[in-house]
């Protein structure tokens, strides 16, 4: 190759990349690497099989000696007790950390003897709730505690 030939061949593929080439390619590669790392911080959701089948079953029965008797045998609320299955109540909850709504259940439920269930007991209720709302069971139990339960976001639709 001769220098005319080779000469303009700076910056474009199969010369030597010109200085902003690499600028631009060093700014593209740090964007996905942050993409990628976002990514891979993004809470759990209900969707991710955060309760066991064991615990929605202790939570049913909590459930039914608890909670029933205001927000109903369904789960459906009553005149002054809102519905704790279907729409309005996944769209209230939607894109909120799961320790909110334990939270409230923890410390204003049952309504006629507030903060009376213990963390463990909110807990299985919990699980019953997700359950009842056809997100699905996993491996491990919901926890108790209040910093895991930060990490799970309430999604009405599955990502």
């Amino acid at each position: 190759m001769n220098h005319e030939e080779h000469e303009g061949l700076e910056g474009i593929p199969g010369g030597r990349p010109h200085p902003l080439y690499l600028q631009a390619f060093v700014i593209f590669v740090a964007f996905v690497v942050s993409i990628v790392c976002v990514s891979l911080a993004v809470a759990a959701s209900v969707w991710d099989g955060v309760y066991t089948e064991e615990q929605a079953k202790r939570g049913e029965a909590i459930y039914y000696q608890r909670c029933g008797a205001c927000h109903g045998p369904s789960l459906e609320g009553g005149d002054m007790t809102p519905a704790l299955v279907g729409g309005v109540f996944t769209s209230t909850w939607n894109d909120l950390a799961l320790s909110e709504l334990f939270e409230r259940i923890r410390i204003t439920m049952p309504l006629n003897q507030p903060s009376t269930l213990s963390r463990q007991q909110t807990a299985d209720v919990l699980s019953f709730l997700l359950k009842q709302n056809k997100w699905p069971a996993g491996q491990a139990e919901l926890p108790r505690e209040l910093e895991p339960l930060k990490e799970i976001q309430i999604q009405a639709i599955k990502p």
